[in-house]
């Protein structure tokens, strides 16, 4: 979606490497066979002051401790010093608001399916990356298509693990919507119900009420679809998880999905059928998750981490 920015450093293996020396063996064990876990995660700055944070950072290396279990891969550092691995390559490279991406992964020493003996890489970059979806996405919504490729199953490749080789269905989804005009894919699951887009849980208001697709029809638990349930709570939005079909789409009053890269951006049209421009529930809830992740509301405060 955009190109990286480089900057001075990326934190390899406990240390601080030089940007164009982060490298991996092209024999790499998951360069073959996916074999790897990860996270994104973002880097607010306030802009009413010089603080920066990023947002639940823990609860982000928690989820990726969780994804290295699933995957029996052997993560050989704490979650307490993922966090502070995540802040100091921040520092180090002077960024007050950046994306941020961790991974575990199988490196160079073995090939075959099976990863036994396959040393463990991890590896934590950031660098400066605006809108996901585009400089307009946040405030006027983009257009989505149902795509033709389903979401892998729940017993292919668990949707509770963010792993590498689990994005390929959506970059097929990904460049099938691109080629169709939008900017970016809905994927339904094995027994056609809504599940997520190519790298986002999904929202739908109607009459007043938000309902996003349960944990069991396949989705991602979503660090930023959690936290707009929590505040949608804290508004009195009422919020139900059920499933959803197409259709519940088409006819849905505001649509928008979630995510640390696409943060919380609107949809305005579905297969062509227009949805409009970002609705008051949208907007509401989109306010308040960048007040809290620029540290204004100070319940939440303990979401974030000060670089």
């Amino acid at each position: 979606m955009a190109d990286i920015t480089e900057v001075d450093y990326i934190w390899k293996n406990g240390e601080l490497v030089p940007w164009a020396e982060a490298t991996t063996h092209v024999l790499s064990h998951s360069l073959h066979y996916g074999s790897g876990v990860f996270e994104g995660i973002r880097c607010y700055k306030d802009p009413d002051s010089d603080k920066s944070f990023v947002f639940r950072l823990q609860d982000h290396m928690e989820r990726l401790h969780r994804s290295a279990k699933i995957a029996s891969i052997e993560l050989p550092y704490t979650v307490e010093e993922l966090c502070a691995a995540t802040v100091e390559v921040i520092r180090a490279n002077k960024l007050p608001s950046c994306y941020i991406r961790p991974i575990v992964y199988r490196g160079y020493g073995v090939m075959g399916v099976d990863p036994s003996g396959a040393p463990t890489d991890v590896v934590i970059a950031c660098w400066p990356w605006d809108a996901y979806l585009g400089p307009d996405a946040l405030a006027n919504g983009i257009n989505v298509g149902i795509s033709s490729w389903r979401q892998r199953s729940i017993n292919a490749i668990p949707p509770a693990v963010k792993a590498t080789a689990a994005y390929f269905n959506s970059l097929m989804a990904k460049l099938e919507a691109k080629e169709h005009g939008y900017a970016e894919a809905i994927m339904l699951n094995e027994e056609g119900l809504v599940c997520e887009g190519t790298g986002e849980n999904l929202f739908v208001v109607r009459d007043g009420i938000l309902s996003t697709p349960p944990l069991s029809d396949g989705v991602l638990e979503g660090i930023t679809r959690d936290s707009v349930i929590v505040l949608a709570e804290e508004l009195d939005i009422p919020v139900i998880e059920e499933s959803l079909t197409r259709s519940d789409l088409y006819i849905a009053d505001e649509v928008f999905m979630t995510g640390s890269a696409a943060e919380l951006t609107p949809i305005g049209s579905v297969d062509g059928r227009r949805i409009g421009k970002p609705g008051e529930i949208t907007q509401q809830l989109q306010k308040r998750f960048f007040d809290v992740c620029y540290g204004h509301i100070e319940e939440y405060a303990d979401w974030l981490t000060e670089v």
